[in-house]
């Protein structure tokens, strides 16, 4: 380790801090900022995304990799390899685009935000074109630096190394395979007796206070966190102050109750990277696959399983006042609620079967729209005419269309896949804990997370951005990633009705 090498981490942990600064304003941006701040705020975002730039691609950070040696310890090896990706992608952008972008970005989220509320595209549309002429601009230049497609270039910023030669079988694969699962789901679920719906209300109160016991029964830390509310569900903030946020409805708690334990995912990883590393780029995680399997790992595997069910129904019954016995309020009821098959128009509302049609739409779109090959003002019908091809669906209006997610607005190509590759990385992962330490499944059955979370801690949080998504994966679970172990997993918890999925 030289001195370059020992300059560069003191600049790169300056830019961690900067990076914090700019999660607590984004998170405020979401959850409390007053509307007539938006434009102000687009401006301070502005500003600080040029500052990081800025630093980032100095003259001086340029000569200092060029010259680093960080030695035979392999996690400063690693450290100097991720600052040399970052700094690429930084230096491939001018400062002036970085900006454009990020002002955009802000203006075009906060019309988002009126124009979903009142299914209103034709409003939207020239933000969303002014987002995405910029979002092109930036995967072409990143891709002619990094010798990538300008989609992969985005991709590797979401999910580095990973390639649209990597996803295409697997999705492919899905997309041919998955019409013929879901209908046989269906036919199984039609089969059985239909279970009874709660009867609401279930007061706001009520629900959060439920959401905050099962952070901490996760292992949530109360002390370097929050829950709040948001339009759009995220886990985000800064380190050691993580915020997550979920959305409710007093006639049914299941979705903000879900949205909490996915977020928890999220916050769990965040607050299990190594604490030696944290201000370093190899100390954080390591990229959105990896982030989403966490979520879905906690929320689809784990916490919709019988086990999990049996465990938390007492406790649903305490805190919404339910006396013992009352129809519908008994774990086989409740266990059925939450693994309901059903297509939806809400990506984030969706089963864990019909989960993936989601994002093979998006996944498609969204290249298309990089590509040049799919014009903004023809998005409504492109997205209403996929989904209804994968789950025969006539989407009502674009807010329950392609207005429902944030990402687009944000200029977030590149996202979507990994929430696939995250569902079926989780199910890997699920797979492998379990057999690799017998403790798990009786300890969860009492609602003890603890040797889950170090299982977790040990193969993937504390790995952070140490080695690739690929290579974490396969150490952690003995194969590379597929499709094999979710699919296993849907046939089991839904076609074969195994007691314990």
């Amino acid at each position: 380790m030289n001195k370059a090498y020992q300059s560069l981490e003191r600049h790169f942990a300056r830019l961690s801090s900067l990076n914090d600064a700019i999660g607590i304003l984004c998170w405020d941006k979401e959850v409390i900022m007053p509307h007539g701040a938006a434009e102000r705020r687009a401006e301070n975002l502005a500003m600080l995304e040029g500052l990081r730039h800025e630093i980032l691609t100095a003259p001086e950070m340029g000569e200092l990799l060029a010259t680093a040696d960080a030695g035979d310890d392999l996690w400063r090896r690693a450290n100097l390899a991720e600052m040399r990706r970052l700094h690429t992608h930084a230096t491939a952008l001018p400062g002036d685009l970085v900006e454009a972008s990020a002002q955009a970005t802000a203006r075009s989220e906060m019309v988002w935000r009126e124009a979903r509320q009142n299914s209103d595209f034709k409003t939207f549309l020239p933000y969303q074109q002014e987002v995405l002429n910029l979002t092109q601009q930036i995967a072409k230049a990143k891709g002619e630096a990094l010798g990538l497609s300008p989609y992969d270039a985005l991709l590797d910023s979401f999910d580095p190394g990973t390639r649209k030669t990597d996803i295409d079988p697997i999705f492919s694969r899905l997309s041919t395979e998955l019409p013929g699962l879901i209908a046989a789901v269906l036919e199984k679920q039609n089969s059985l007796p239909a279970p009874t719906p709660l009867p609401g209300p279930f007061l706001v109160p009520q629900q959060e206070a439920l959401g905050r016991k099962l952070m901490q029964q996760l292992g949530f830390d109360m002390t370097r966190g929050r829950l709040d509310v948001s339009l759009h569900p995220f886990c985000g903030g800064a380190t050691h102050d993580v915020r997550l946020t979920t959305r409710y409805e007093e006639a049914d708690f299941l979705p903000a109750m879900m949205g909490v334990l996915h977020e928890t995912g999220h916050a769990l990883y965040d607050m299990g990277l190594p604490a030696d590393w944290l201000s370093q780029p190899v100390g954080q995680a390591g990229g959105m696959t990896l982030h989403e399997s966490q979520s879905l790992t906690m929320e689809m595997q784990v916490c919709r399983s019988r086990a999990f069910v049996e465990w938390v129904t007492p406790l649903l019954r305490t805190e919404f006042n339910i006396a013992e016995g009352t129809p519908g309020w008994q774990a086989d009821n409740l266990h059925r609620l939450v693994t309901h098959v059903a297509p939806g128009f809400i990506r984030v509302d969706a089963d864990e079967v019909t989960y993936p049609a989601h994002i093979l739409v998006r996944y498609e779109l969204e290249t298309a729209m990089i590509n040049g090959d799919l014009a903004v003002k023809d998005l409504p019908a492109a997205f209403n005419d996929r989904l209804h091809a994968l789950l025969g669906l006539t989407v009502p209006d674009d807010r329950r269309g392609c207005l429902q997610d944030i990402h687009w607005p944000e200029g977030l190509f590149g996202y979507f896949p990994c929430y696939a590759m995250g569902a079926l990385a989780a199910a890997q992962i699920r797979t492998a804990a379990f057999q690799q330490d017998s403790q798990i499944a009786p300890a969860l059955a009492q609602g003890n997370f603890a040797p889950l979370l170090h299982w977790l801690r040990t193969n993937i949080h504390n790995r952070a951005s140490s080695a690739s998504m690929p290579d974490i994966i396969k150490d952690a679970t003995g194969a590379p990633l597929g499709a094999d172990a979710w699919q296993a997993h849907i046939r089991r918890r839904y076609l074969d009705r195994a007691p314990d999925a």
